[in-house]
């Protein structure tokens, strides 16, 4: 079965970390760029960080940009999502997604309406 699991998610006061992993099942993840998207109550989802397959390079949404850092354990077939300075706006359902092919980390992130994998979210609450 090919699938992605997230895990890391839970609760972190306001200015903490937490670090998301997502490691792939029944496929390499060798040859995907991944992305990390998140969707909050009665909000649209967002891409928050992609990263390529290729040559590693990487995209941010400015709302985590100098926060936030994806890479990539391609040795342990994992994607990380290191979130530093936490804060309330970021509680959501963080969701990684894996795709073939992109024309850029950039357009996975905002711009393609679907994606080859998707895992089923870990929860991450920021509050006091």
């Amino acid at each position: 079965q090919l699938q992605l699991v997230e895990s890391g998610g839970g609760l972190v006061q306001p200015g903490g970390s937490l670090r998301l992993s997502c490691v792939a099942s029944g496929f390499t993840l060798d040859y995907y760029a991944i992305g990390w998207f998140r969707q909050a109550p009665g909000k649209e989802r967002e891409g928050v960080s992609c990263i390529s397959d290729s040559d590693g390079s990487t995209y941010y949404a400015d709302s985590v940009k100098g926060r936030f850092t994806i890479s990539r354990d391609n040795a342990k077939n994992t994607v990380y999502l290191q979130m530093n300075s936490l804060q309330p706006e970021d509680t959501a359902v963080y969701y990684c997604a894996a795709d073939y092919y992109i024309p850029t980390v950039r357009a996975m992130c905002i711009m393609l309406p679907q994606h080859d994998y998707w895992g089923q979210g870990t929860q991450v609450t920021v509050s006091s």
